[in-house]
């Protein structure tokens, strides 16, 4: 099946608060269809393919806008406040 569009082997954060992982995900007509393990779309067709290898994938959702960066000194985890 060809996609609209492919991000090949993404770093894929998903907010849902499970681990990072490297996935291939699929685009059609502007809604996500397919998140595969890395390398799984790698024979799909599609209008546009992004190698996103090293790079980061999220939803638009969240959020990764932060002034954590002097704590990084203090806590190396850098530990989100609560608020």
């Amino acid at each position: 099946m060809a996609h609209d569009l492919i991000f090949r082997n993404a770093h894929l954060v998903d907010g849902s608060g499970a681990p990072g992982r490297v996935a291939d995900v699929a685009v059609d007509g502007g809604t996500i269809t397919a998140v595969e393990a890395g390398g799984s779309l790698a024979g799909a067709g599609a209008g546009r393919v992004v190698e996103a290898e090293g790079l980061l994938l999220t939803p638009g959702w969240v959020d990764t806008h932060t002034h954590y960066d002097a704590q990084v000194t203090w806590d190396p985890y850098m530990t989100p406040s609560g608020w």
